[in-house]
């Protein structure tokens, strides 16, 4: 009976960081961030716009409030369902997303 609980706890977080990490990437995108290269989303979090390729004050905005809560939920996953299973949910959702944005979000494996 445990287990169900667990599956059905890791489905329901996986669908709330999965929804809130497509708007991070939407909103990295239309603010042309590379999101995933080294310390772009801790100057992100410091609230430095200068790592967007694009001017756009509001959706730099959301998208800081947006990575924030990104956190907030990681945090919340975690509590419920463990560390390693919201890393490897989050790790999945990475890889979902470097599939429908290619390397606009940057990262390790992106070509510069």
């Amino acid at each position: 009976m445990s287990d169900s609980k667990t599956d059905f706890g890791g489905a329901w977080w996986a669908g709330n960081l999965n929804e809130v990490d497509r708007e991070v990437a939407r909103l990295a995108s239309i603010c042309n961030v590379r999101l995933l290269d080294p310390g772009v989303i801790e100057r992100i979090l410091a609230n430095d716009a200068s790592v967007c390729g694009t001017s756009n004050a509001l959706a730099f905005e959301k998208l800081r409030n947006v990575l924030m809560l990104h956190y907030a939920v990681r945090t919340r996953s975690a509590d419920s369902i463990g560390q390693a299973a919201t890393n490897e949910l989050v790790m999945q959702i990475v890889e979902d997303l470097q599939k429908k944005f290619g390397d606009r979000l940057g990262g390790p494996s992106a070509t510069k």
